[in-house]
């Protein structure tokens, strides 16, 4: 499982009986998480005194417990990243912090490229991988569907001290633009997507990701040139192993470009036992 020990500004201090107990700066929350299905002793005192706590409902949803004044936003810091966090629906609050370690490997390929490097990340959510790439200099085309999203990956631009740089956002169906993109005679270097397991189209087309996956990767791939670097795919799709992630770029991206594919869990350091918590899987082409 690969993961990263350089937050200082996030901490996963202890999970159990379906919560994560998490430290964002200095917010305590706690948020549901229906991997953590053990029930170890909570003898953490924050656990007694988190700032808010998320409650699912029965019914599906959920509603946060303020139990401190929170403010409407806060920022945290990755390294040299600087990301706006609030409490939102459905438990989140705006950055997974597992995918730092995905945001270290691209720049990492960006860096050793030693030329300028075009990226494209679809279902870009709120822009932790588009900040992290613009920071190695960069150029980036940052899609998603949500302008709400789009808008808050901006304020993280202008956060990280990047919003100057080479960047489109883009509001769109990631799956027309890439098709756009094609017709167009666009390519990159690197790809980043993260798709949703579930979601809709703009037509009302359903998205379900183990059946459109292989489809959208083969529809990618055709964006990338013989002098391309990476794909990254991840996920958080129970069912959708790193292994399966791993077979399609082997299947699709190898015998046109060559290189070679990887995949793992990545996951979170927990404080309290040493443990680390899977959170999601991807899967890496590289050149």
């Amino acid at each position: 499982m690969r993961n990263t020990f350089d937050w200082k500004d996030y901490e996963l201090i202890d999970c159990s009986d379906g919560e994560r107990l998490e430290r964002w700066k200095d917010i305590i929350l706690i948020r549901p998480d229906p991997q953590v299905i053990w029930k170890t002793p909570k003898s953490n005192p924050l656990w007694k005194k988190a700032d808010a706590v998320y409650h699912r409902s029965k019914s599906g949803g959920g509603a946060w417990e303020v139990k401190t004044k929170l403010p409407n936003y806060w920022s945290i810091d990755y390294k040299d990243l600087t990301f706006n966090i609030k409490t939102m629906g459905f438990k989140h609050t705006g950055i997974f912090p597992e995918q730092a370690v995905n945001w270290d490997k691209i720049r990492k390929l960006i860096r050793e490229a030693g030329r300028p490097v075009k990226v494209l990340n679809l279902f870009a959510y709120t822009g932790g991988a588009t900040v992290a790439c613009l920071k190695e200099g960069a150029s980036v085309v940052h899609v998603d569907a949500s302008k709400g999203m789009v808008a808050w990956a901006k304020e993280n631009a202008v956060s990280s001290c990047v919003a100057d740089k080479s960047v489109r956002w883009i509001v769109d169906d990631c799956i027309k633009f890439v098709q756009r993109e094609l017709r167009r005679g666009n390519r990159y270097d690197i790809i980043i997507m993260d798709p949703p397991s579930y979601g809709r189209g703009p037509g009302g087309e359903v998205w379900k990701l183990e059946d459109e996956v292989y489809g959208f990767v083969e529809l990618c791939s055709r964006l990338l040139h013989s002098e391309s670097i990476a794909v990254l795919i991840n996920s958080y799709t129970t069912g959708l192993s790193p292994s399966v992630m791993q077979y399609i770029l082997g299947s699709v991206v190898v015998p046109r470009f060559g290189g070679k594919v990887s995949s793992s869990e990545i996951g979170l350091p927990v404080t309290q036992g040493g443990m680390v918590l899977p959170c999601g899987a991807s899967a890496y082409w590289e050149k």
